[in-house]
């Protein structure tokens, strides 16, 4: 059996407390800056043990209502019966290492981005049968056979609701040794003359008046794969096919366009920001990843480089060695 519970990526840190009878009503919400949620295993909800209401519990023939948990920006978790940990010397061997909502308990949890709860670390709790009625107690360790009406401890872990932070993605290469797409059109678009469309260009060029959109068209064969947006520049003795022309602090401007640029695209009519990726300072010699997402596998995408200060940049976007401009790799 495999329960498991996620939380937020926190490290949970939790004093002995005194026991307080209630502080959360079911269904009521969480203090402001708290986040609610509720746990189960295997899908089945973790609720108060019925024959003591500071246990937790799951599985049983009779289950009760979900708890509803509080976590806030400090770690603590509460629930309607205190402050939530586990048990370690109460005098009760019955007990010891217990999940409860309780006095008496120091504990660190941590929850991962994919939601699972961890005691110091490990994701890995244990069940024990407490009776048919009842269910499963909950142990971080595993319990001996004392602890079990019947049957061997199992290990599970433990699953949250809501309250998972996001999980940061892991970049591709920043290099064309695997897969990657080049843009399939180019459009520069200048400020002072915003009604001019100049059409598809080979070159990448960012200065003061003029920022160049890139359309990347990505494949359906990318579906469930990591994309990372790349900017790749090389010496100037290392180019064989391309060349380029800079000056200035190297400072770029990266962002997603809400849709892709068509050959009639103006600085007038450009697509509008749909998320500024941040600023970069460029240099030849360099590869730099500037965001990773997930492939919109079969839609086509666009970004904008337009210059911030005094950068100013032109050259041509070539995957000859060494390549050289905008890129997306895959992984």
């Amino acid at each position: 059996m495999k329960i498991s519970i996620p939380l937020f990526g926190l490290t949970l840190a939790f004093g002995a407390s005194a026991r307080v009878p209630r502080v959360f009503r079911r269904q009521e919400q969480c203090p402001s800056g708290s986040c609610s949620f509720t746990l189960s295993v295997n899908g089945e909800p973790v609720y108060e043990n019925p024959t003591d209401s500071h246990q937790l519990a799951f599985g049983g023939s009779e289950p009760a209502a979900a708890v509803d948990f509080c976590i806030n920006a400090e770690g603590q978790i509460t629930d309607n019966a205190g402050v939530c940990g586990i048990t370690q010397n109460t005098g009760n061997d019955m007990e010891t290492s217990q999940f409860q909502c309780d006095e008496g308990m120091t504990s660190e949890f941590t929850i991962t981005c994919g939601g699972e709860l961890e005691y110091q670390g490990s994701p890995n709790f244990y069940a024990c049968l407490a009776s048919e009625s009842v269910g499963y107690n909950i142990y971080a360790t595993p319990p001996t056979s004392a602890q079990c009406a019947s049957g061997a401890p199992e290990e599970i872990t433990l699953q949250a609701s809501s309250c998972a932070p996001e999980c940061e993605a892991t970049a591709c290469p920043s290099n064309l040794n695997g897969e990657f797409q080049f843009p399939h059109l180019i459009i520069p678009v200048s400020e002072s003359s915003p009604n001019e469309a100049p059409g598809t260009s080979f070159n990448g060029e960012v200065t003061a008046d003029i920022s160049s959109i890139f359309n990347f068209d990505i494949p359906e064969s990318y579906s469930g794969e990591q994309c990372t947006l790349v900017f790749l520049f090389p010496e100037q003795s290392q180019l064989v096919t391309s060349s380029f022309t800079f000056s200035g602090s190297g400072a770029i401007d990266f962002a997603e366009l809400s849709s892709p640029a068509t050959a009639s695209t103006s600085y007038a009519n450009m697509p509008s920001v749909a998320k500024d990726l941040g600023t970069v300072t460029v240099a030849p010699g360099n590869s730099y990843s500037i965001a990773t997402f997930s492939c919109p596998a079969g839609q086509t995408i666009a970004f904008e480089l337009s210059a911030v200060g005094t950068t100013s940049l032109t050259y041509f976007q070539d995957y000859n060695p060494s390549p050289i401009g905008l890129y997306i790799t895959a992984c």
